[in-house]
């Protein structure tokens, strides 16, 4: 056992780690899959960055998610009893009472929907003078729609809504600005609740409002307010992420694109592989070991009572598990990306989040044969570890 690890301080390549997490990552794998690390905010945390050890990190349930069982104290951006922040026997219930409503049914429902809103925002695009900011016009209002039809917003509610999600998205990596962010947000979901209360309809937080199990128990007002700003959170800064990863890095390979273009049945590969080469979020929100947890035959055990973050963008660009793992290969077919997590944890909204990038490439790259990408325009890239992706995405349409 290590008793006093050697610290990596990855503060001293902070933009590296921002910019390109990739090269970074790759770096510190060759030397192991596991290492204890000093992030760029100052807090140190064991990072698993080798693919066999991210899967079994994901699926063990000795690596607990809730922070104030494992500290003693709440995390930072609580937002109440939440999937994503709790354990078995709680999350167990919160999942199985969100999953009865949150269908593949449901999803699947909002097809035409993301379609007529993706060709409606590609109109307003195409009738101003290029260049076009992508993100602004297109992979950010488009989710933020979806999510607000799908969550029951009212339609004169929709120009606040869309200015609180951009705010959350704009604030991810200051503490202060995000806490504000959260506060305001969950005022304005409180209200909502009440609202679907009096005056249910057929959308998702009138039903969640409504579900009960086969015990009768029921979602809370805190676990319904915690929930909807998950969905939230899935609903649209994922996706906006993951539609503009996307468009980059069909642009950046054309020779990925004009594969594309030949074969619309190649979009559902394509798809995986944009998550797999440059998925939404590089890195896991944080477990907490309760054992002395060995981290596969490496030679190296990380302590009870200590931090661990997994690199999600390491393991699904792990050489062992996929060959060429550097290249952007819409032909590929080796399955295990880590883009949405693995085990009780899996994100909940995976299914909505390819449902939205691929009708947004669908239709994005048939309305406009010529889009490139602007000329000199330098890319920057979000400061934050949990969310991947440019503030900006200058295009030519034409």
């Amino acid at each position: 056992m290590i008793s006093s690890p050697e610290i990596v301080d990855l503060s001293d390549v902070a933009e590296d780690l921002y910019r390109d997490p990739y090269a970074v990552l790759a770096a510190l794998r060759a030397r192991g899959p596991a290492h204890f690390v000093r992030l760029p905010n100052g807090s140190e945390v064991w990072l698993i960055v080798g693919y066999d050890e991210a899967l079994a990190a994901l699926g063990d349930p000795t690596l607990i998610k809730n922070w104030l069982r494992a500290t003693g104290r709440i995390g930072p951006g609580a937002i109440g009893a939440n999937m994503i922040s709790s354990d078995p026997p709680d999350h167990t219930r919160l999942r199985r009472l969100v999953s009865r409503e949150f269908t593949a049914r449901r999803v699947a429902a909002l097809v035409p929907r993301v379609e007529a809103i993706a060709v409606e925002l590609l109109d307003r695009m195409d009738s101003g003078a290029g260049p076009h900011d992508l993100i602004a016009g297109f992979a950010f209002p488009l989710p933020v729609a979806v999510i607000s039809e799908l969550l029951g917003v009212p339609f004169l509610d929709r120009t606040e809504f869309s200015g609180l999600c951009g705010r959350i998205m704009a604030s991810a990596g200051d503490a202060t600005s995000t806490e504000k962010d959260i506060e305001e947000i969950n005022r304005y979901f409180d209200g909502l609740i009440e609202r679907k209360r009096a005056d249910p309809g057929e959308d998702l937080l009138s039903a969640l409002i409504r579900v009960t199990d086969e015990d009768a128990d029921r979602l809370s007002h805190a676990e319904l307010r915690a929930t909807t700003f998950l969905l939230l959170v899935a609903g649209h800064v994922t996706s906006t992420n993951l539609i503009a990863n996307g468009v980059l890095a069909l642009l950046d390979h054309p020779d990925q694109l004009a594969a594309l273009r030949a074969d619309w049945e190649l979009l559902p590969r394509a798809v995986e592989e944009i998550l797999r080469y440059d998925g939404p979020q590089p890195f896991s929100t944080r477990r907490f070991t309760t054992t002395h947890w060995p981290v596969g035959d490496s030679g190296t055990v990380i302590p009870p009572g200590e931090t661990v973050m997994i690199a999600l963008a390491a393991a699904s660009h792990d050489p062992a598990r996929f060959p060429r793992a550097g290249d952007f290969d819409i032909h590929r077919t080796t399955p295990g990306h880590l883009a949405f997590g693995h085990g009780i944890h899996y994100c909940l909204g995976a299914p909505l989040a390819r449902v939205q990038v691929s009708t947004a490439l669908r239709v994005l790259l048939n309305r406009f044969p010529a889009l490139s990408l602007s000329c000199g325009a330098d890319r920057s890239w979000r400061r934050t570890l949990i969310s991947r992706g440019v503030t900006d995405l200058p295009v030519l349409l034409r």
